[in-house]
């Protein structure tokens, strides 16, 4: 017997990984995540909504003639995702209080509708993943654009959108607007998503007036120009990274090194979330403001 030939018959006789079950994984990331929203003083009404969700596929042997090491007797098999959302409707637009809210419904719908949920991802679930954030973006714009048509009287349903994906150590992030996305590694935040904002000229920017008036929305959901262009990426979590989505009303009025601070500082997800808020209301709380905090403890994988 040759060595190919003995290769070939270990390689038939040994059990291919797929054919026996994986270690739950995703199931065992522990994730401490709070969502909070305040009008703020300056505004009649609160134009923002947010929305967290827990995804999850289980398998649980209920009666079964095997042993129980063949089928995990006793055991609940599960993976877990997590999605998060922030959606501010744009300010002026008599319709964007309703568009934030019909924006995070919208994509909540196109997600149930999904046949094959990804789980267990690798190269080729990542990517679908990621193509159909990008196609649901799209939708829920020409959903926006739709409403916008057949109610007239509300000027438009224009709102900014920031959507989060994580299951395991993947994460997957879709933004169009100025809200925004950041990522608290090793104690220093790092932002996630870029503004789509133009420079109206104002060059003093060190106050939160005038950063709050340093630019204009240019591209959003439910804009009537140009073709929407979410932002859509993917990056790796680590054990203790911090997820942060929000709305400009808390990126206005609090810089990124105070909110470095109080992500490092909180005992949790939701006293984060709390001292955010109150920042941005103690700095003038010139606009609604939502924020999310989402804290990641991610075990060794075996």
């Amino acid at each position: 017997m040759n060595h190919n030939s003995e290769v070939n018959d270990t390689e038939a006789a040994a059990t291919p990984l797929n054919e026996t079950p994986p270690p739950p994984f995703s199931s065992r990331v522990n994730v401490d995540f709070y969502g909070m929203t305040d009008k703020g003083y300056a505004r009649t009404r609160n134009e923002d909504h947010f929305l967290i969700v827990r995804c999850g596929r289980a398998v649980e042997t209920v009666l079964t003639s095997l042993t129980d090491e063949e089928t995990m007797a006793g055991e609940l098999y599960e993976e877990t995702g997590y999605g998060m959302i922030v959606a501010d409707g744009v300010g002026g637009v008599v319709g964007g209080e309703v568009a934030s809210r019909q924006a995070i419904y919208t994509l909540l719908g196109l997600a149930l509708h999904t046949p094959d949920w990804q789980f267990r991802w690798g190269a080729k679930e990542r990517n679908a993943v990621m193509f159909r954030m990008r196609d649901r973006f799209r939708r829920v714009n020409a959903a926006l654009l739709r409403d916008a048509a057949v109610h007239v009287s509300r000027g438009g349903m224009w709102t900014t959108m920031t959507a989060a994906l994580t299951h395991g150590t993947d994460l997957v992030i879709g933004h169009i607007g100025d809200s925004r996305a950041y990522l608290l590694h090793d104690g220093k935040l790092i932002k996630l998503t870029h503004d789509h904002r133009e420079d109206v000229g104002i060059t003093e920017k060190t106050d939160p007036l005038s950063r709050e008036l340093s630019g204009v929305l240019v591209d959003a959901l439910g804009s009537p120009e140009g073709e929407c262009d979410p932002q859509v990426d993917d990056y790796l979590l680590a054990n203790g990274d911090q997820l942060l989505l929000c709305t400009d009303g808390l990126t206005d009025m609090v810089d990124d090194t105070e909110i470095e601070l109080v992500l490092n500082s909180a005992a949790n997800a939701k006293s984060a979330c709390r001292s955010l808020i109150d920042l941005s209301l103690s700095n003038g709380g010139r606009d609604n403001v939502t924020v999310i905090v989402a804290r990641y403890s991610i075990p060794p994988v075996k």
